[in-house]
Formats: C-alpha cells, sequence, structure tokens
C-alpha cells in the first residue's frame, strides 16, 4: 500500500514520543512540517485581539502596549484573546514576570477557547503559575483522557522530575513557552523542555489567549505557525 508525503508527515507528527523529538531536534516540530509563521502580536497595539475581563471591566486598565512589549498588571481576573479561531499549529509565546507576590504569581496560556467569553472558558490552559509552569487545565467542561474523572480545578500535573528541577526561569527572565496542538492532543515545552501532555480532548480549535490571574507579567511575542500533515 503506498501513502502520500502528507499522510507520511501526519503519521510522523502523530505518533512520535514528543520528548524524543523534542531532545533530537531542538527546532521541533521541524521547520519543513510548518507552514508560514506569523505573528500574532504586531508589537504595536492590539490588533487581532479582544479581551473579556471580569465585572466587564475596562481591559485597557488592564492591558497596554509599551515599547513593543504587552503588560499586564494581573488585575482583574480576565483574558486577552485572538479573534481569529486556529487548529493544527505550533505556538510560541515569549513572557516573563515583572514581579510576583502571594496570590499575585499566577498566568496561563490559553488554547482553543470556546464561546461564549467567560471568565474563565472552556479550552485548554498551559498553566503559567509560579512554579507550577506546565500544569494543563481542561476547563469550563473541556475534557480529555487524561483529564476524565478530575473535575475542572484539578490539572494534568506536569512530569514529577521537573519539581525538583523546573523549567521556568527566575523572575524577571524570559520563558518560552511553546505549545503544538494537533487533532485534539496539546503538547507543551517550556525553555526547551517537554512537560506535558493531553489526548483525545474534545475541542481541537478555537482562539489563543493569555490569562490575567494576579501576577504581572510582559509578553514580548507570540509566533503561530501552521502545521502541514
Amino acid at each position: 500500500m503506498k501513502f502520500s508525503a502528507a499522510v507520511l508527515i501526519f503519521l510522523a507528527l502523530a505518533s512520535a514520543p514528543a520528548i524524543r523529538a523534542q531532545d533530537e531536534n531542538p527546532d521541533y516540530p521541524p521547520k519543513h512540517l510548518r507552514e508560514n509563521s506569523v505573528a500574532l502580536f504586531n508589537g504595536k497595539d492590539f490588533t487581532g485581539f479582544t479581551f473579556c475581563m471580569k465585572d466587564n471591566a475596562d481591559p485597557l486598565q488592564t492591558w497596554s502596549v509599551t515599547n513593543g512589549v504587552i503588560h499586564c498588571t494581573g488585575k482583574p481576573t480576565g483574558y486577552l484573546r485572538t479573534t481569529q479561531t486556529y487548529s493544527n499549529y505550533f505556538l510560541t509565546v515569549e513572557w516573563r514576570f515583572v514581579k510576583i507576590a502571594p496570590k499575585a504569581d499566577n498566568s496561563g496560556v490559553l488554547v482553543h477557547i470556546q464561546s461564549p467569553d467567560q471568565v474563565w472558558p472552556r479550552c485548554v490552559q498551559v498553566q503559567g503559575k509560579h512554579t507550577r509552569q506546565g500544569d494543563l487545565f481542561l476547563m469550563a467542561g473541556a475534557e480529555s483522557k487524561e483529564h476524565k474523572g478530575k473535575d475542572a480545578n484539578t490539572p494534568v500535573p506536569f512530569r514529577t522530575e521537573l519539581i525538583e528541577q523546573p523549567a521556568e526561569k527566575a523572575v524577571g527572565e524570559w520563558n518560552k513557552f511553546e505549545t503544538i496542538c494537533l487533532h485534539g492532543k496539546v503538547e507543551s515545552f517550556i525553555n526547551g523542555k517537554f512537560v506535558n501532555e493531553v489526548t483525545e480532548c474534545t475541542i481541537d480549535a478555537g482562539a489563543i489567549g493569555i490569562q490575567s490571574e494576579g501576577a504581572e507579567l510582559e509578553i514580548r511575542s507570540m509566533i503561530f505557525s501552521p502545521l502541514k500533515y
């Protein structure tokens, strides 16, 4: 039986262990499996984004752009998200904590955000909380094979060895969150380390966002790369 090149590429992505692929090729997924990359954040303003804030608070009191960087105060809770929806992609977000304090150390990258906008929406969250970066939350009714039987406040925890050697960098240093979304599977990498995955997700397309959830933080890039398969 003969397979097309597209089918062979899809089978390779779907079956290869993520950690092995990342170890063998730090530029994962390989560039030849990606379409042209797009900067979701243009470095100037919030073109292409919208907001959802608790109690309909003014988002521009929480979110701003200065010197090519998005700044988030962390208060009140809510999120910034793309106006477009996406599926089957590689996402890179570079961000850092400006400072943290008790109960002011949390954020997250949201993928597959569903309508309606609410705090919090149905989506998959790559946890950005200090010391817990990489936990995966299935929020507001979203589900996956690994999360079945857990409530929305219970994550699929990151790999246990990361407790001793966290993938995140010190407060004030830039972190790179890389997320692969492909046919019901979400894989997360933090600063080049594979940290978590969920499979058989009940949602596999939606908007992409960043949480405001207590932590003062900055985002300097959000790069979207459609995956060939």
